[in-house]
């Protein structure tokens, strides 16, 4: 019996000697996902712009307080002009952007499926993103006249263009044994574009539609100080006549909201569509 003790405790001494060292692994990966990550960066950069400005460190005629902002932005609001600036925005924004969107996803799907549309189509969109949109200003207001067309095209081609490039680029990439495979399953052509083709392209678009969107707001800002009786662009250009720069910083701190709102709406349903991705963001 003492025996079989001594020998059991022998082994048990040895075991772990003789257990091969089970190596940690190193997390490589970002982690989880913060609660409003994105928020942090710009409520820092309140915080610092308030204490800065608390603290006198600010020309208030340069760069107003936060709250004195704020309180602009009520005056503006209550008066009737931001809500109709904002609403005359918004307008020239969405219908801009839906002509560049349609546009855009037609383009590359013609240009991506068939090698005689890209021979027509690629060659003329690569010409055009060479040239700033915002420069065909003057020749698309000979065109079209001063008036909302040519405001709403400048910002079509604005949208239309990361779209096309980055649909067109994910559409070319897709692996072409998934295009023999449909092949040799028998697949039509609307089967092959729905189950190969849309989910082959959808990474490429999403990173292409949150370019768009952030041109329109880009476009906008420009155009709507050209000949302009109403709009976000407009009301700023107007407060730098008068040195308002409480108006103008109320026009940007909008511009910022609609941009980040509309990049996270976006992010939002790309995470939810390409749910079934493994990838660092998720």
């Amino acid at each position: 019996m003492t025996a079989v003790s001594t020998t059991a405790a022998v082994a048990s001494v040895a075991a772990p000697e003789e257990l091969p060292q089970v190596r940690r692994r190193r997390r490589l990966s970002p982690g989880k996902r913060l609660p409003a990550s994105r928020l942090v960066g710009p409520v820092l950069f309140l915080a610092l712009w308030a204490v800065a400005s608390a603290a006198g460190q600010l020309d208030p005629a340069a760069i107003p307080a936060p709250w004195t902002v704020v309180k602009t932005a009520g005056h503006l609001w209550t008066d009737g002009t931001l809500p109709t600036d904002v609403l005359t925005s918004l307008q020239r924004a969405a219908t801009g952007f839906a002509i560049g969107l349609t546009a855009g996803v037609v383009l590359a799907l013609a240009s991506g499926l068939s090698r005689v549309g890209e021979a027509l189509i690629d060659g003329t969109v690569q010409l055009n993103r060479s040239i700033p949109p915002l420069g065909l200003i003057p020749l698309f207001i000979l065109w079209l006249g001063i008036g909302e067309t040519f405001k709403i095209a400048i910002i079509a081609i604005v949208v239309y263009i990361p779209i096309y490039l980055n649909t067109h680029a994910a559409l070319s990439g897709i692996d072409h044994r998934y295009v023999e495979l449909a092949e040799v399953q028998g697949l039509s052509r609307f089967a092959f574009v729905r189950q190969i083709v849309i989910p082959g392209a959808l990474p490429g678009f999403f990173v292409g539609l949150r370019l768009g969107v952030t041109g329109s707001w880009l476009g906008l800002i420009v155009l709507e100080q050209i000949n302009a009786t109403s709009g976000l662009g407009y009301m700023m250009f107007q407060a730098q006549n008068y040195g308002q720069s409480d108006v103008i910083l109320v026009g940007l701190v909008v511009y910022g909201i609609f941009g980040l709102t509309s990049d996270s709406a976006v992010r939002l349903i790309e995470r939810r569509v390409l749910s079934w991705r493994r990838t660092l963001s998720n």
